[in-house]
This record gives C-alpha cells, sequence and structure tokens, in this order.
C-alpha cells in the first residue's frame, strides 16, 4: 500500500505520523527493511532530510533499528511511547476517582468544620498556585514539579480543614500519588491544564457553610480533567 502524500506545511512530524501509521497497519511487519530514504521521500512527496529526521524519530521510540550499510529495519509496530502514554494515563484515572471520593468528603467536612485559619490556609494556598500558573515556562520537567507542590499544598489544605484525623492521614498518605499523576497531568498536553478559578469556587463554597455546594465544587473540580482523560484512554 502507498503512502499518502504528506501536507507541504506538516514536515518531520506529519511523515513520522504516517510511518507509524504503516507500520500499524502492517506495511512493513517486524524483521522488514524499510524503504530507502530515496524512495519514501518520493512516496511522500518530501525532501530526503524530512525522512531521515522522521526515521531518527522512530529509531529513538525504538520502532525501527538502522543497521550500518544495510539500512532500517523494523523492531516494533508498535510505539513504546504510546503505549506508556496509556498507561500513564490509565494510571491518572485511577488516582482521580480516588481523590474525588477522599477530597469531596474532605470538602464536605470542611465546609461544616472548617476555622479562620482554615480558610486563611487555602486562600494562601490558592494564591501561591495561581502566581506559580502565571509563571511560565510550563515545558519544564522542574516547574511540572513545582507547580504539582503547589496545587498538592492547596488540596491537602482542604482535606485537613476537614478536621478528621483518619481522612487527614488516608490523603496524606496518598499524596505522594497525587503528585506523581498532578506532574504526569501537568507534561500532557491533552489532560486540560490546572484551573484556579475552580480551586476559588471551592474555596468559597466552603467559606459559605454549605457541604453540599462544597462536595459538588470538590467534584467539579476534578470531574473534568477525568472525563478528558477517559475520552484519550478511550482512543487509544
Amino acid at each position: 500500500m502507498a503512502l499518502r502524500a504528506a501536507g507541504r506545511q506538516s514536515l518531520v512530524d506529519t511523515v513520522v505520523e504516517q510511518l507509524r501509521a504503516q507500520l500499524a497497519e502492517g506495511e512493513w511487519k517486524v524483521g522488514d527493511r524499510v524503504p530507502t530514504e530515496h524512495a519514501l521521500a518520493e512516496q511522500l512527496q518530501v525532501g530526503r532530510n524530512t525522512v531521515r529526521e522522521a526515521v531518527r524519530v522512530l529509531v529513538h521510540a525504538g520502532m525501527l533499528q538502522s543497521r550500518q550499510g544495510e539500512g532500517t529495519f523494523v523492531v516494533s509496530t508498535t510505539d513504546p511511547a504510546e503505549v506508556m502514554r496509556g498507561v500513564r494515563r490509565a494510571g491518572i484515572r485511577d488516582v482521580l476517582e480516588l481523590r474525588i471520593a477522599l477530597e469531596a468528603e474532605g470538602a464536605r467536612l470542611a465546609a461544616l468544620r472548617h476555622s479562620p485559619d482554615d480558610l486563611r490556609r487555602m486562600r494562601a494556598a490558592l494564591e501561591s498556585l495561581e502566581a506559580f500558573g502565571q509563571s511560565g515556562e510550563r515545558s519544564a520537567d522542574a516547574h511540572h514539579e513545582l507547580h504539582a507542590a503547589h496545587d498538592l499544598e492547596f488540596h491537602t489544605a482542604v482535606v485537613e480543614a476537614a478536621h478528621n484525623a483518619a481522612l487527614s492521614a488516608t490523603y496524606g498518605w496518598f499524596s505522594g500519588s497525587v503528585r506523581d499523576s498532578l506532574v504526569a497531568s501537568l507534561g500532557d498536553r491533552e489532560v486540560p491544564s490546572i484551573v484556579p478559578a475552580d480551586h476559588r469556587a471551592l474555596v468559597d463554597a466552603i467559606a459559605s457553610g454549605n457541604p453540599a455546594a462544597a462536595e459538588a465544587a470538590a467534584r467539579a473540580l476534578l470531574e473534568a480533567p477525568k472525563r478528558a482523560v477517559e475520552a484519550l484512554l478511550a482512543t487509544d
């Protein structure tokens, strides 16, 4: 089956995606040698340099292997990176589901039991989260770690405002998984970013003393990313 011609504006990314698709569809089997750069360039109607860069991407991904003097061979028809993204997203979904259970109850109790100090702590954490979210460098791993830490501080403050020792202890034990899932989400462009306005709505609901509103706000804050992750998993 001939490869589709790549659009003029897509270049390397389009060629990578087309080669991935052809591998997944069985155009070449594991162990097969793929066509030469010249042949692929003609089929795709792009330059040989573009094909060379695309092949390098797939070699790095573990799908192709270049052998000096022999050519480029198929070693896998499945992109390991895509598989790992699917596994990671499944893990994020699991964490989100448990977070909803713990944080929704925490928010409900916090609306009934919070103190002025609890509200000050939540608002201070929210201010730090908002300021950090505006600081840029969203692609840096260190930035994701710090952003996740600020978000976790806010949610920990909400749970601890419930003044339930067992709930606080459980959430504290679980917080490592929460942090890891937040870092993974921040590094995944297809997962929604942290929205400070949703966090502000949660604080306002707790401050109002309305347990049903606080629980609903906590659920709403986490349901949006959970739905997004579920949609991504459904397409994997």
